[in-house]
């Protein structure tokens, strides 16, 4: 699929906008599902790209920044695989391979995380000095510039993909043998399961399980009028309710017990 001048540029902005996000983290546009939704609405791919963000985020709930060690770059995985997906024009025929593309496209991105924050570095002693010159509007300045620096990581390598063209990638994907490409797509959906399993390992716990087996028994269902959907919603919450008053646990059985289940868990965790 050949994108037009406008849609190019929406797509670099959708990628500056989520390489920000992956420091503020305050909207949330580094999110596999709402980066590779929002690439999917400015290019007319929307429910291809929408399948592709929910695949990649079961992926990416497993991913956590944890003491020195850094997870890989959500971002960059999110915004490339969808701009292939769409290049590729395959549609929702290649979102198996996508998703197998996004997790070697985090770790490298992880080589252009360090590479900026190395540069951020240096940007803090001088934001020190004019500091200590009380101008509050140097601050300010780079504390933009690092910031632009952090969106910039991710808009030059979708730039670079945009550049090379929906042609060669196109060819590129068709060159794939079946073998390749249906190992890609195992590959793929065995990455969302493992994200998943991490996950519940860390949440697994009497409280949350029985939010894990109406939820995938749900999954299977295709047809739920807004009655169901109410009264599931319902059942939920009061379930949670009970939960609330007598408190959650960790995994070893202790607990705090302060009427909060779920944060609970996340404490003894």
């Amino acid at each position: 699929m050949d994108l037009n001048i406008f849609q190019v540029i929406l797509v670099v902005l959708v990628s500056f906008l989520a390489g920000m996000e992956g420091i503020l983290d305050e909207f949330h546009f580094h999110q596999p599902v709402i980066a590779c939704t929002l690439i999917g609405l400015v290019t007319g791919n929307l429910i291809p790209c929408l399948i592709l963000g929910g695949s990649l985020q079961m992926i990416a709930l497993g991913w956590a920044n944890i003491g020195a060690a850094v997870a890989p770059d959500a971002a960059l995985a999110s915004v490339a695989s969808a701009i292939i997906l769409v290049l590729g024009g395959e549609g929702r025929k290649g979102v198996a391979s996508a998703i197998a593309i996004a997790v070697p496209l985090a770790v490298a991105g992880l080589l252009l995380t360090i590479i900026v924050r190395t540069i951020t570095t240096g940007i803090v002693h001088i934001m020190d000095k004019a500091a200590e010159e009380g101008s509050f509007r140097k601050i300010e300045l780079w504390q933009i510039i690092a910031i632009c620096l952090q969106g910039i990581r991710i808009a030059i390598p979708a730039a670079m993909i945009l550049a090379i063209g929906a042609g060669p990638v196109r060819g590129m994907l068709n060159a794939m043998p079946a073998w390749l490409t249906d190992g890609l797509a195992v590959g793929g959906g065995m990455v969302v399961a493992v994200g998943y399993a991490m996950v519940i390992n860390m949440m697994a716990s009497k409280e949350v399980w029985p939010f894990f087996a109406i939820g995938f028994v749900l999954a299977t269902v295709t047809d739920l009028t807004l009655i169901a959907l109410g009264t599931i919603g319902i059942s939920m919450a009061l379930i949670y309710l009970k939960l609330e008053k007598t408190g959650g646990g960790s995994n070893d059985g202790g607990g705090s017990n302060t009427g909060d289940p779920v944060g609970d868990i996340i404490d003894n965790y």
